[in-house]
């Protein structure tokens, strides 16, 4: 089954296919960005591979409109969500998700398990997101508030390990990271608190 990450963004308004060309090239010089679909001004999809041809990822651009594939995702996610914790970061996501103009879906290829082919997908990646009102969602991961932290529990029971993650409060974000094994903080992070251990480490945002 294939493995995506995405940029949701509320901008409909892209990056041309040269300008993201020539940053691949500029950052990345071992690795390449082609056009699949489309023309350079309004590509469709995009493949991002290493100079010998090692297939690293799709890049789709999905606009949000009646109709269209990018309206189905948005659906899907809104409707994947409903049961997921804590509700306040569903809440905020149901609302985020509805004002989506831009779905930048990346399909991962075998070149993206290399650590240069995943330096390069991420940096493309982080360009979309960083022009701003843009979150990410990875499959198996979740969703990020527009500060790259994660908001839902999506994860598997097995997953351990630090993470960065935010809960909204009085309409704000507290950030921190957490352990994603520890059942504690599991169960906190669930109810949209910060786990009580971590208080001393609380960060907050917009």
């Amino acid at each position: 089954m294939s493995y995506y990450t995405r940029v949701l963004s509320k901008d409909d308004e892209f990056p041309p296919f040269d300008e993201l060309a020539q940053f691949i090239q500029d950052g990345h010089p071992y690795f390449k960005l082609t056009r699949e679909s489309g023309d350079e001004e309004e590509w469709e999809s995009l493949l991002l591979s290493s100079n010998d041809e090692v297939e690293v990822a799709v890049l789709e651009r999905n606009p949000v409109f009646v109709g269209s594939l990018g309206q189905d995702e948005i659906a899907e996610f809104i409707d994947d969500i409903q049961d997921c914790k804590p509700k306040s970061g569903v809440q905020w996501l149901e609302d985020y998700l509805g004002s989506v103009k831009t779905v930048y879906a990346f399909q991962h290829l075998q070149g993206s398990e290399t650590v240069g082919g995943s330096n390069a997908l991420h940096a493309l990646r982080s360009k979309l997101w960083e022009r701003g009102d843009a979150i990410l969602q990875a499959d198996g991961e979740g969703f990020t508030n527009e500060e790259g932290y994660h908001i839902l529990w999506q994860f598997s029971d097995s997953v351990s390990g630090p993470w960065n993650m935010a809960v909204l409060q009085d309409g704000v974000w507290r950030h921190f990271s957490m352990d994603l094994g520890d059942e504690d903080h599991r169960a906190a992070f669930m109810k949209g608190l910060v786990p009580g251990d971590l208080t001393s480490a609380l960060g907050s945002g917009s």
